[in-house]
């Protein structure tokens, strides 16, 4: 693994890179950071404005990814998010036309506007790299990351994504309106010229490649692992909680802390990269009993309440080392 110093170098320069452009949101940058180095996927979940499709670009500048974006609409099809064979006359043959999932990175812009039909046939690409058209399968580009992001104050025209396609992706976060100074500072940048053309890749694909590659070496200790099921188990029998965690959401959690802890140039998880993820992970795999009194933010509540309740480890892996 590479030193500590050399991973906190790289991850500083890519932050520093983003916040040029996008204001403040350092913690919603880290976990985008940790979705893309996890393999996994994310949901932006706030209202119009707050600059999800800038972060969104100013990461695939900064790290020399192709970038698509695709605006779910209510008549869009499948095939006009993976692509077609069309016939060409010239030729005399049939040739792809790829649909922008063939991309590094793919803004999902307003995801729960499109059918369901539309919605699952990103679940393919999500889950497997891959895509099936007419037969034939096509591997993704790697990295292959989706940022979907959804408008949760609006209801009409949309449909809301089955728990099946919730539970692909990684985790949930959500923008949040700026302070006061960070709006201001908002202002006062972009009053002057957009900031997003003048950003310069500080990380090749091969270099992001390696990053990734380390995720897995990342260490969790028995008690640190018994502590994260420990959390998740109480998501199967909490009074309020009809359907708990999956085993996905075990591993997602895992594979999460594990890509913080390289982030912070660590190669072993703390309880902190535990309870730090524990929301944005797993507040959007359980379903409650009671849908119809649940209000905006009652999942992520009771998550944390979980985490509360829930003993660390007296021993972490930090003071054995």
């Amino acid at each position: 693994m590479n030193s500590s110093s050399d991973i906190r170098e790289q991850v500083d320069a890519i932050t520093g890179q983003i916040a040029a452009a996008v204001v403040g949101k350092t913690e919603v940058v880290e976990q985008l950071l940790i979705a893309l180095l996890a393999s996994g996927h994310i949901i932006l979940e706030d209202v119009p404005g707050t600059g999800k499709t800038l972060l969104a670009k100013s990461l695939s500048k900064t790290l020399r990814c192709s970038f698509k974006r695709v605006q779910f609409t209510a008549d869009l099809l499948p095939s006009d998010i993976t692509g077609i064979h069309f016939f060409n006359q010239q030729e005399g043959r049939f040739e792809l036309r790829q649909g922008p999932v063939f991309t590094n990175i793919l803004l999902a812009d307003e995801l729960n506007r499109a059918t369901p039909r539309t919605q699952s046939s990103l679940l393919e690409c999500m889950e497997e790299r891959q895509v099936t058209i007419d037969g034939d399968t096509y591997k993704l580009e790697s990295p292959f990351l989706v940022i979907a992001t959804q408008n949760p104050i609006e209801n009409h025209g949309t449909f809301p994504l089955p728990e099946a396609q919730l539970d692909r992706f990684m985790m949930r976060v959500s923008m949040g309106y700026p302070t006061l100074e960070e709006e201001t500072e908002i202002l006062r940048r972009f009053s002057v010229r957009d900031p997003l053309p003048t950003l310069q890749p500080v990380l090749d694909r091969e270099q992001l490649a390696h990053l990734r590659s380390l995720v897995p070496q990342v260490t969790i200790e028995e008690d640190l692992l018994r502590y994260l099921l420990s959390i998740v188990a109480a998501t199967r029998t909490h009074p309020e909680i009809g359907s708990g965690v999956s085993p996905r959401g075990s591993l997602q959690l895992v594979k999460a802390a594990q890509a913080r802890a390289l982030l912070r140039g660590r190669d072993f998880i703390l309880p902190d990269d535990i309870k730090a993820l524990a929301v944005p992970v797993l507040a959007h795999r359980i379903q409650l009993k009671d849908m119809f009194a649940a209000e905006r933010g009652r999942s992520e509540r009771l998550i944390e309440s979980i985490v509360r309740e829930t003993p660390v480890p007296t021993e972490p892996a930090l003071e054995r080392r």
